[in-house]
């Protein structure tokens, strides 16, 4: 078999595995079929149990900010507590997502690495076109860095100057600044919890 007809390593029956578990994983680039996934994903876990908490693991170097905006929205309309963990690279749309998990559930590995930067886009065409791109893109980078800010607790200002060029953080470094609550330390803070079937009197 050819090297590029290997299976990869992180198969769909993982996935699988892991969903049943209520954790969903962010790995590789995200775009709009991935992005589609695990907002339907989230939904779904979410009407069969509206009380238990749902896990988003990320290894991802970032990607389609349309993806990353609804996946936040669906993180912030469900009911259920969302967990977030930087596994070794949350960048971009990456920290976006790191950063929006419910507060107090938002981790990191010790060695992980986020960096924060604004986003990009191609401008170009005619000179209505340029300004039309040009205004959607101001109002882009304006509501990701407010809702940075506001998922930090860093003033506005601050999280514009620092996304300007890109900033990596070391997880001590991301937590000091906002992006995690914890470093993970033991198993037990990242293990999804089995359903409980309470005993009733």
């Amino acid at each position: 078999m050819a090297e590029d007809e290997k299976t990869p390593q992180f198969s769909w029956r993982t996935r699988e595995q892991l969903f049943s578990r209520r954790v969903l994983v962010l790995d590789g680039d995200l775009d709009d079929d991935n992005g589609t996934l695990l907002t339907t994903q989230f939904l779904s876990l979410a009407t069969e149990d509206p009380d238990a908490g749902i896990s988003l693991w990320i290894h991802s170097r970032g990607g389609s900010v349309p993806a990353m905006l609804a996946i936040r929205d669906v993180m912030r309309l469900v009911p259920c507590e969302v967990s977030t963990l930087a596994l070794g690279l949350a960048a971009s749309a990456g920290q976006f997502l790191l950063s929006a998990g419910t507060p107090g559930r938002r981790f990191a590995l010790p060695h992980a690495r986020i960096l924060m930067h604004q986003g990009s886009a191609g401008i170009g065409g005619s000179t209505v076109d340029v300004e039309v791109q040009a205004d959607d893109l101001r109002h882009m980078v304006t509501t990701v860095l407010g809702l940075i800010a506001g998922d930090t607790g860093q003033p506005y200002d601050r999280v514009y100057e620092d996304s300007l060029h890109d900033r990596w953080f070391t997880a001590q470094q991301a937590k000091d600044y906002g992006f995690i609550d914890h470093i993970v330390e033991s198993f037990g803070q990242v293990v999804p919890e089995r359903k409980r079937i309470g005993i009733r009197a």
